[in-house]
């Protein structure tokens, strides 16, 4: 459906300037806006690059398995179903890292991995277990401390005050969060009753 509204409103844009005569703005905002965004995707090649490695020698090092057993009690509690030394706990918490700090990219790896430990340990592989179920309300809503995706966009963009989306964004994901894990937390006591 976005798609076809998308197709709608460039097709619209598209005729009208062709109709007032305009075909020519049609073609140069279509090709600065081809650039920017390569210029964009390039500047967050390196913000991206950073927090990958970083967080490959944090797991390396062994930082990760150390998070895991911080983290442990609270993650049990969210993740009820899992075994305490499960292979996902790591691929979580690295992705729930990841979407704190901001880096909803370099969340995505880990995210995947976590995904494929819970199926490994899924009883039912044609359902979702409520662990998955658990762990993608979590991951689609985590809490944001550091958006730094976005204050590199913005900072590329050469915004005034590029931080000053920090307050509303953790307010904003920290209520998602919340929500979410009410939700979930309810569902699944609704669904054992």
């Amino acid at each position: 459906m976005v798609n076809a509204i998308w197709l709608f409103m460039l097709a619209t844009g598209i005729i009208v300037a062709a109709i007032n005569g305009r075909i020519d703005t049609v073609t140069s905002s279509a090709m600065q806006a081809t650039e920017l965004g390569v210029q964009t995707a390039f500047g967050l090649i390196g913000v991206m690059s950073l927090w990958l490695g970083l967080m490959h020698l944090a797991e390396e090092a062994g930082f990760i398995k150390a998070l895991a057993r911080f983290f442990g009690p609270m993650i049990r509690r969210l993740f009820p179903s899992l075994k305490p030394d499960s292979p996902a706990l790591g691929a979580i918490i690295m992705n729930l890292c990841a979407n704190i700090l901001g880096l909803g990219n370099a969340a995505t790896p880990f995210g995947l991995k976590a995904m494929q430990e819970l199926q490994k340990e899924n009883p039912h592989p044609e359902v979702a277990s409520q662990a998955m179920i658990t762990f993608l309300a979590l991951n689609t809503s985590c809490l944001t401390l550091i958006p730094a995706t976005i204050i590199a966009i913005r900072v590329k963009a050469q915004s005034s005050n590029p931080t000053e989306i920090i307050g509303t964004t953790i307010f904003a994901t920290g209520c998602a969060m919340t929500l979410a894990i009410i939700v979930d937390f309810l569902i699944r006591r609704r669904s054992k009753v």
